[in-house]
């Protein structure tokens, strides 16, 4: 067929002649292609590939915002009391705290919205003393370390008197993250709440295997 000889897809000649594309397919099955044929066709395949791709990546994302919202609302919606705030926060530290009782509450994470989220729990599920908080940034070498300071301190709303010496990582500089913040350990020296922590996560855990 004179379409297909110039490169012409299956579904631009269906909507051409008003063929079944099945049909089209059959006929056009061994038709040879010029180079310039073949480039054009090729092109043509590519770009509806990325197309695809593109609209799949869309209804994704759609769908993710959708459970999103829907999440949302209903977190809005429901009314956690202190213990049970209690146990969220136990869970997070079971994933990511330091589980030697004897060491304090120690958390570590570079994610921002994770530490405050914790933080924020662990301050609504004890009886706090502020003054027990000590923290200490890992930073590369490329990080501003006063920046930084200021960074971490606003999201834990932990002083920065109570900060150590930040902990430089040595890095080759081939790689730069510019989005990544560093990495904060946040410690609270109180061995006992470390051990309800711990606790209140395997009695959890125990309860729902």
């Amino acid at each position: 067929m004179a379409l297909r000889e110039k490169g012409f897809s299956v579904n631009e000649i269906v909507s051409r002649v008003g063929v079944a594309k099945s049909s089209i397919s059959t006929w056009v099955r061994n038709v040879p292609l010029s180079p310039a044929a073949r480039k054009r066709l090729l092109t043509k395949i590519k770009l509806g590939q990325r197309v695809s791709a593109e609209n799949k990546h869309r209804k994704v994302e759609d769908a993710i915002e959708s459970y999103f919202q829907d999440a949302l609302q209903k977190v809005r919606g429901s009314k956690l009391n202190k213990f049970y705030r209690r146990v969220i926060c136990s869970l997070l530290y079971w994933c990511e705290g330091i589980k030697d009782h004897y060491s304090g509450v120690g958390f570590v994470n570079s994610d921002p919205k994770l530490i405050k989220t914790f933080l924020r729990l662990f301050r609504e599920s004890f009886e706090i003393d502020e003054k027990r908080f000590s923290a200490c940034i890992h930073l590369h070498e490329y990080h501003n370390p006063a920046k930084q300071l200021r960074f971490w301190s606003e999201i834990t709303g932990i002083p920065p008197h109570q900060f150590m010496k930040p902990y430089r990582k040595p890095n080759t500089g081939k790689r730069v993250r510019k989005e990544y913040p560093g990495c904060v350990a946040v410690r609270y020296h109180n061995n006992d709440i470390a051990r309800q922590l711990l606790s209140t996560a395997r009695a959890f855990m125990a309860l729902n295997i």
